[in-house]
Parts: C-alpha cells; structure tokens; sequence
C-alpha cells in the first residue's frame, strides 16, 4: 500500500481520514480542511495511507506548531493515527519513518511531541513512542508528557511554555479551549457542550484558538480541545461534551 501527501492541488478531492462519514461534523470536517490548507505553506504535512482509512501523520516546524512548546529546531508531530484493521500491519514505523527522514532533510535536530502520561484522548500513544527512541524531556501536574526523538548530537532542551505550567484559567466556569486541527471539536463544543452547560445552568467560556500565536499561550498543551471546571484541568476527550458523559467527567 502507498502512502499521500496533502497539497493545494488535491486537498479538494482527497478525505482527511477522520470524521469522512460523520455527517454532523460535516462543517467541522470542511473547516479542518480549510486549516490545513492555511498551514501548508508553514510547512505542515499531512500524509496518509491511499486508501479510505484513518492512517495518517501530520507534521510541521516545531516553530510554527500549534501547542504552547519551546522546541527550537524540531520538528513536531500531530495527529497520529492507524485504526482498525489496518493496525499492526506496518503502517505506523513506516509513517514515523517517513516524519524521520523529512527532519534529516530538514536539518532539524529530532521529532517532539505532546502525550499524556497516560493515555489520552487525540493524543498519540505514549508507550508506543517511548518505544521508538522517544525520550521524556518535560511533564505536567496535569500529566502532559513533552517528549523528543533526538536525531543530533545537540542535547539542548525542549520544555512547556510558562503559560502551562502557571495555567490561568477562570475558576467560576467551565472552559473550554479548542481549535480547528480536529474536525470534531467546533461541533461538539459549539452545539453539544453549550447544551450540556445550558442543562445544568453552568457559566461556560469558550476559547478558540484562531492563529498559532493563540495556541502557543494557551494554558494546555492539547489545543485540538482541553476542559477545564472550576479551574481544573478535566479532559481532552470531545465527548465530555456531550449530554449523556458531562457528568461523568465534571464529577472526577
């Protein structure tokens, strides 16, 4: 199986492997594209399995990324997805692989990226990585891991920025903060989230992170979506937005 690459030239005709038949996120999904279309020229790279399947990788200059990181010269890995029965068949080494050899052409000096200490919704798998090479350089009370895969003998740091670790956040409400790198976050949060909130007469702000400036300050480091209640971090999965699971999450 062969692999593509998103550019302008076909990011119109081609899926972006998650939310393709989820017809409620229909404008979520566009708005995505649409984002994506935007960071191409930052050198982000979407790159997936040439096949009707979420099997994909996304990666961009670590400076232009869009987490609150001091990476210099990195190159940062998003999304990172192999589903259902196309898993255990390569497809992950080989998309990781890839991500490699773009950062030695480059000249950058490894990957970083953004895992929980356990798992964690929209997030890539900590284990997994740590057993590719990646190494822990920063954490998080909150349990976000900042890990690397040095490619250099340059030992310099990689670190959270301060607006993570000090983490203002409104503690009279529920907040919310989210951007368009997931075609699922505008949906639920706009529509199921601000129901949920309604329901139970909660104050809920919603933050969205609109340039990467934004996401570079926010006070977590997942900007696909984090929660927080009562000035605590509670989540980083979308379906605590819902009805049926809010209670669930704002009562851990």
């Amino acid at each position: 199986m062969s692999y593509l690459t998103l550019n302008k030239n076909n990011i119109k005709d081609e899926h972006i492997c998650c939310a393709f038949s989820d017809k409620k996120c229909k404008e979520s999904y566009e708005a995505k594209k649409t984002w994506i279309e935007s960071e191409l020229e930052n050198g982000f790279v979407f790159e997936k399995l040439d096949q009707r399947a979420k099997v994909f990788l996304e990666t961009i200059p670590s400076s232009k990324a869009w987490v609150p990181i001091f990476a210099p010269n990195f190159l940062y890995l998003g999304c990172f997805w192999v589903s259902g029965k196309y898993k255990k068949q390569g497809h992950g080494k080989a998309l990781l692989e890839n991500a490699i050899n773009r950062c030695k052409k480059l000249k950058l000096k490894g990957l970083v990226t953004v895992v929980g200490k356990k798992k964690m919704h929209f997030m890539s798998d900590t284990k997994w990585l740590l057993k590719q090479g990646f190494e822990i350089v920063d954490e998080t009370e909150d349990g976000f891991l900042l890990i690397v895969l040095n490619l250099s003998d340059d030992t310099s740091f990689a670190k959270f920025n301060d607006c993570v670790k000090k983490q203002i956040v409104n503690k009279n409400k529920c907040v919310v903060y989210y951007s368009n790198r997931c075609p699922f976050s505008e949906y639920h949060v706009l529509s199921s989230l601000k129901e949920s909130c309604e329901k139970r007469g909660i104050d809920l702000e919603i933050n969205k992170l609109t340039t990467k400036e934004e996401a570079q300050n926010c006070p977590s480091p997942a900007t696909i979506f984090s929660m927080f209640y009562k000035g605590k971090f509670i989540t980083t999965d979308i379906s605590s937005c819902m009805d049926s699971r809010f209670d669930k999450f704002i009562q851990t």
